[in-house]
């Protein structure tokens, strides 16, 4: 199909007018005439997803995170993502980014990684959209039977992508838990919404040292910190699913860990 249907596509499933003002999302480079084939979906615009891209022969890749996210006034190969733009528009392989209009989707990144960690039934937005209550950021749901602390957290470790990162979790690791919320991302910003909702664990990525300990100083619910990239690649797959029902695609999920840690040592015990 044409660029500009497989565009199409994407933008009524993920409406740019959904992503946040300053975000970047949508066509970054292509021609909207030219034929698509293949489809490579990946977290990551970076040289590893491209390398595959080229190896596979794919002619678009999406990605959740954009390339240029911040104003640049020009794409010299003398940069990194120069580089990579000028890769892309030599072998005819377009790029589109749906960011944080999927992170708000209904279903979005956030529904697709409560399921890798076992959330089962009906799920609501942790932080609804304005406009519409069943969009939004994040996700509150139920586990099938209550399990500890110490259990969950193996099961989300279980459910998502391994990484140098893994999954950590601050609390009593045998304190109850049932009802959990999850953001896709980088999420200690619904932390005081996470309290507000009453959950008994909350589940995202890129937590911090001090609003991390001061929030379970407060008392407010136990915490699951997994790898940004982790909690965000589950997502991937639906993409990849809802895309496909438009039309002859041949697509594929990069399984490329892209994730920016590589290396993790306890120390010393």
């Amino acid at each position: 199909m044409r660029l500009s249907r497989a565009v199409a596509a994407l933008e009524e499933m993920y409406p740019p007018s959904w992503a946040e003002p300053w975000d970047a999302v949508g066509l970054v480079c292509g021609d909207p005439d030219q034929e698509v084939g293949r489809v490579l979906l990946a977290v990551d615009p970076v040289a590893a997803v491209v390398d595959e891209a080229l190896e596979w022969g794919a002619d678009l890749i999406v990605t959740h995170h954009p390339l240029l996210l911040r104003g640049v006034h020009g794409v010299a190969a003398t940069t990194p993502k120069g580089r990579l733009i000028h890769r892309l528009i030599r072998n005819g392989v377009a790029l589109y980014t749906a960011h944080t209009n999927a992170d708000v989707a209904d279903p979005g990144v956030s529904d697709a990684l409560a399921r890798a960690v076992g959330l089962t039934g009906g799920l609501r937005p942790l932080a609804p959209s304005a406009d519409d209550p069943r969009r939004g950021l994040g996700r509150i749901g139920e586990l099938p039977e209550p399990m500890t602390l110490r259990a969950f957290t193996a099961q989300a470790a279980a459910g998502l992508p391994a990484t140098a990162w893994g999954v950590r979790a601050a609390g009593d690791p045998d304190r109850t838990v049932r009802t959990v919320a999850v953001c896709g991302g980088a999420g200690d910003s619904l932390l005081d919404t996470a309290r507000a909702a009453g959950v008994d664990v909350y589940l995202t990525a890129d937590l911090r040292h001090h609003p991390a300990s001061e929030h379970t100083e407060r008392g407010g619910p136990a915490l699951v910190d997994a790898a940004h990239w982790a909690t965000e690649w589950p997502w991937l797959a639906d993409a990849e699913r809802r895309l496909a029902e438009a039309g002859t695609l041949q697509t594929r999920v990069s399984a490329r860990v892209t994730d920016a840690w590589t290396l993790h040592d306890e120390g010393v015990k």
